[in-house]
């Protein structure tokens, strides 16, 4: 996961699900000055609403990492790893050592639900899982994949508590779409469909007018419509469409937890996974600019979610012009 530099790790027990012990690392943020430990240089790599990401070394082994500081009502920082390895799918589609197996995309799901896992155990959904968020620290053999970009997880303190449809249309689990409240399982509907792209290169649900999202596609992702075609699926494992089908369930109630998953055979047993190879890495080349597109026109759409309410002025009521309000004022005045 992306994870903030500047902290102090404790381990400690939390109880999961069935009553055992799972230790989960505790974070606490360090107070010592910043240039005690880093130097900060002037390299800007983002801007942001709050803010803008400066390139920075830790000194002790001269590691990089992004800083992002932040100009609310104090300045303070936050210390990224610096992911220099690329997107998942990217990393996919640009091999040129042979095909992309299922074991492959079996030992990728494990390392993504490990880090949906320890999300969930802390009460916390992500709500924003999808392959452009699951970056590799460094090219080469030698780098991690990391589950990134945290701008709509949300800690939850009770079931259905979450309202808010925040979301990247491909990937969104049913009951976000509605107006009815929803919880962390919706971060489980994200994690099929991103399985299910990884296994044969498109998405199991998508606009066939090439939008980010059509009212056609809103009804099969409500209704779960989605299918398993050849010959891009014929040489799957039944375990792994075992598997899609258990996370792509519409009631929430019903689909698997992340419990569940961690726990499912073609997770376990990932080194076991038949290395039969698949045709993710043709398609996601043939269809490369297509792809771009749709990333594209999907990021429009995130903008109009990603409000920075921080930066919201409510006009006092002396200064507000407003019709209704304009007649109860002449109504005072009389």
């Amino acid at each position: 996961m992306e994870e903030p530099m500047m902290v102090d790790g404790q381990f400690i027990e939390h109880p999961n699900r069935d009553g055992n012990n799972t230790g989960i690392c505790a974070l606490n943020a360090k107070n010592t000055p910043i240039l005690n430990d880093y130097t900060i240089s002037s390299t800007v790599l983002g801007l942001g609403i709050n803010g803008k990401v400066v390139e920075c070394f830790r000194k002790r082994d001269n590691s990089k990492y992004a800083l992002k500081i932040l100009l609310l009502n104090a300045t303070y920082f936050k210390f990224f790893i610096s992911m220099e390895g690329g997107e998942l799918f990217q990393r996919i589609q640009d091999r040129a050592d042979g095909a992309f197996t299922e074991r492959e995309a079996a030992m990728i799901m494990r390392e993504v639900c490990s880090a949906v896992h320890h999300l969930h155990m802390l009460n916390i959904a992500h709500r924003d899982l999808k392959p452009e968020n699951l970056l590799y620290t460094k090219m080469g053999s030698e780098g991690v994949l990391k589950l990134t970009d945290f701008g709509f997880a949300k800690e939850i303190f009770s079931k259905d508590t979450l309202q808010t449809p925040c979301y990247t249309p491909y990937y969104v689990a049913p009951e976000v779409l509605g107006p009815e409240k929803y919880d962390k399982s919706c971060d489980i509907w994200s994690l099929g469909v991103i399985m299910y792209i990884l296994l044969c290169g498109f998405p199991p649900f998508y606009s066939n007018h090439g939008h980010a999202i059509s009212p056609g596609m809103k009804k099969r992702i409500r209704t779960g419509q989605y299918s398993f075609p050849n010959p891009e699926w014929k040489s799957v494992s039944q375990d792994a469409k075992d598997l899609i089908k258990g996370m792509l369930i519409t009631d929430p109630s019903d689909r698997f937890s992340i419990y569940d998953v961690m726990r499912n055979k073609w997770i376990v047993q990932y080194t076991e996974v038949p290395q039969t190879p698949l045709h993710t890495s043709r398609i996601l080349r043939e269809e490369g600019d297509q792809w771009q597109e749709v990333q594209d026109e999907m990021t429009r759409s995130l903008a109009t979610m990603r409000v920075d309410y921080d930066t919201l002025k409510i006009k006092g009521i002396e200064t507000a012009n407003n019709s209704l309000l304009n007649k109860r004022r002449q109504k005072m005045d009389q």
